[in-house]
């Protein structure tokens, strides 16, 4: 067997629009929900970013230096409708026209994400988003406009950025676009069903109208029990299923498992539906499975009380790994479980996987001499591939490619500039914007060492 990766393997790099373009004012484009968030001690606002709307060519030109063949990059929604669900904005589409066209110029594959949470904010005032069914309608529609314009030009497509957020008690509100409603169990199941059937919605249609490919996407973290007590691996399976392999299996079999559809009823929180909803889920494809990872958790199943909702564990009991090292940010740095996950995935879905998202968020300043010796990224970035190679070499894994995220530095989720992910710096801060100069670290000419190999020179 070959030890070596496939010729056309897809070295990258992956962003959201709010995280990188800035320009909320520019080019006809509506206020989405991110941009009347304002900034913080440690946050900054949304307005700038780190400019990619004025500087995606400087960006581009650094990531062909670094040889990379791939982009994931995120249309924003209220760029092209500036209200979601209204007029198209012309100028919004042109200039996604001249960012792809500028892409390929340079041999770089585009990726289209249709959503990354940033809800048109008109939407999210009147429906309060993905709770209401009229959601469902406004994002086929603007789908449908991308995929007619780009279909000729981008082969690799995303509805929804790791679809699995949408059923997390934490964070499902943000992510889904909703300001005014009282969070319940039952409207966070309501919201994943949604986005499902929007999702399938669109699968569909790009299969019937072009030759161009889409998977669905979640956020993988997996847990380990932290014992052998059969309580702790009752709840880690438990929560893998919920929160990974019950999307993982509707993308690959058009049906939601019965483990998932038995609990919400159980509990009275099946979503209503409409007649055509399941038809659509049922007649949706993957061509791939993608998916982001970053790390790993543990949780003890003793410590759960009884009648606790199951995505609601972590909460009772989530433990620190004593195995493994963690980030500033507390997230336990786990290359191996990137490949077990590879070798799960693959071995219950027989789908090829795309890993589009990996990363380490470091606390970064510019030195003097504006060197970034960041052997820690390099080190996170070669044992998470090296693990990734294993599965692909060794497990028999069929995988697309690699893409890490925020390769240039752009603002966290959640607004901070200081949780640096890239391999090129861009010089600025939460509360000052200084020049945005884009500067190479250590790991840009490491990362250029590994894509040159095409893998084999870690």
């Amino acid at each position: 067997m070959s030890k070596q990766l496939k010729k056309d393997f897809l070295w990258g790099n992956s962003v959201s629009s709010m995280q990188t373009e800035g320009a909320v004012n520019e080019g006809g484009k509506g206020p989405s929900v991110y941009d009347i968030r304002e900034a913080g001690e440690n946050t900054s606002d949304w307005s700038i970013a780190t400019d990619s709307y004025h500087r995606y060519e400087e960006d581009f030109d650094l990531m062909k230096e670094m040889g990379m063949n791939a982009y994931r990059f995120q249309i924003s929604w209220s760029r092209i409708i500036p209200d979601g669900d209204g007029e198209v904005n012309e100028e919004g589409l042109a200039f996604y026209d001249r960012f792809i066209d500028a892409l390929l110029e340079r041999g770089i594959e585009p990726m289209i994400c249709m959503y990354h949470f940033d809800m048109p904010l008109t939407l999210a005032e009147k429906y309060d988003g993905f709770l209401s069914r009229n959601i469902v309608d406004a994002f086929v529609r603007y789908g449908k406009i991308l995929i007619d314009r780009y279909k000729n030009k981008v082969k690799y497509w995303l509805s929804f950025n790791e679809h699995d957020l949408f059923a997390n008690p934490g964070i499902t509100f943000r992510v889904a676009g909703v300001l005014n409603a009282e969070f319940s169990e039952k409207a966070m199941y309501q919201i994943q069903h949604h986005a499902m059937v929007a999702h399938a919605k669109i699968a569909n249609y790009l299969h019937e109208t072009t030759d161009c490919e889409i998977g669905g996407m979640v956020a993988y973290s997996p847990f380990y029990p932290a014992s052998s007590h059969p309580k702790d691996t009752l709840a880690a399976d438990l929560l893998d299923d919920f929160t990974n392999h019950a999307f993982l299996y509707t993308f690959t079999h058009g049906e939601y498992p019965a483990y998932f559809t038995n609990y919400l009823e159980e509990k009275g929180w099946t979503p209503i539906m409409e007649e055509d909803d399941l038809e659509e889920i049922k007649k949706m494809k993957s061509d791939w499975l993608a998916f982001s990872y970053y790390s790993s958790n543990v949780i003890n199943g003793q410590n759960i009380p009884d009648g606790i909702p199951i995505m609601s564990y972590p909460k009772y009991g989530g433990e620190e790994n004593p195995h493994l090292d963690r980030t500033e940010w507390n997230w336990q740095i786990d290359p191996l479980a990137f490949r077990l996950i590879m070798r799960d995935m693959y071995a219950r879905y027989r789908l090829p996987l795309f890993p589009i998202e990996n990363g380490i968020g470091v606390i970064e300043e510019l030195p003097e001499d504006e060197q970034i010796q960041d052997d820690y990224r390099i080190d996170y970035h070669r044992d998470h591939i090296q693990a990734m190679k294993d599965a692909i070499l060794i497990d028999g894994v069929e995988c697309i490619g690699y893409l890490g995220w925020g390769l240039i530095d752009i603002l966290s989720s959640q607004g901070d500039m200081r949780k640096r992910y890239g391999m090129v710096y861009v010089n600025r801060e939460n509360h000052d914007l200084k020049d945005l100069r884009r500067i190479p670290k250590k790991s840009f000419y490491w990362m250029k060492q590994v894509t040159s190999s095409n893998g084999s020179k870690l």
